[in-house]
């Protein structure tokens, strides 16, 4: 199974179905340690992202076009994050008209570190890395051991949620997050949330393209 452009505009499209249906959700999460501004921001974001992927005719124009629209459409850390995380990884698979499994690894890699370099955050810190990181090297993990676009993108979801839900009890370091110290401690962070929905998607869209016999 490989996933090419049309394939990847319909995952971009499930994100941005999945993003309005927890919106509010993801504005409750910011509104306890953040700008309350999560989920409305990213929302309108992927709305124009919707758009932009439509005229893409290969993966990279897909993503390019997604970090383009979230650039430009989408306020606070959320945008340049996310924004950076597709071009990123919209230049990792440039010249590819499908992505096969180490493509799909690449991109991620490259995602997660266009948002530490971005962000200057790292594992730890409470933020979207603490979903990104353990998704990279759950999906490294399932590259290695032959797995299947559907299955590196599965383990990676997995791994993003657990990350999501590790970051609970943290004490957020980078962000306004940190600002409420100690406080922070309890919260499940937003970006984090969004990363592990936005990986989820991927692998449930990657399933459904090929479904396993």
């Amino acid at each position: 199974m490989a996933i090419d452009a049309d394939a990847l505009r319909r995952a971009i499209d499930a994100y941005a179905d999945v993003v309005a249906e927890q919106r509010d959700y993801l504005v409750d999460l910011d509104r306890a340690i953040g700008d309350a501004d999560h989920g409305v921001n990213l929302d309108r974001g992927m709305r124009a992202a919707r758009e932009a992927a439509a005229s893409g005719s290969t993966p990279a124009e897909v993503l390019k076009g997604v970090a383009t629209a979230l650039i430009s459409k989408v306020g606070g850390a959320a945008g340049p994050l996310y924004g950076t995380a597709f071009l990123r990884a919209a230049t990792a698979v440039t010249g590819k008209q499908t992505l096969e499994a180490t493509d799909v690894v690449a991109a991620l890699r490259a995602a997660r570190d266009g948002i530490v370099a971005r962000g200057k955050a790292e594992l730890g810190d409470k933020t979207m890395v603490d979903a990104w990181t353990p998704a990279v090297e759950a999906a490294e993990q399932a590259a290695q051991q032959g797995a299947t676009v559907a299955q590196i993108l599965a383990a990676a979801a997995d791994a993003a949620e657990q990350g999501m839900r590790d970051t609970i009890p943290m004490v957020a370091r980078k962000g306004r997050a940190s600002y409420l110290g100690e406080r922070s401690a309890g919260h499940q962070d937003p970006g984090a949330t969004s990363t592990a929905f936005l990986l989820r998607t991927l692998a449930d869209r990657a399933a459904a393209e090929c479904p396993a016999p």
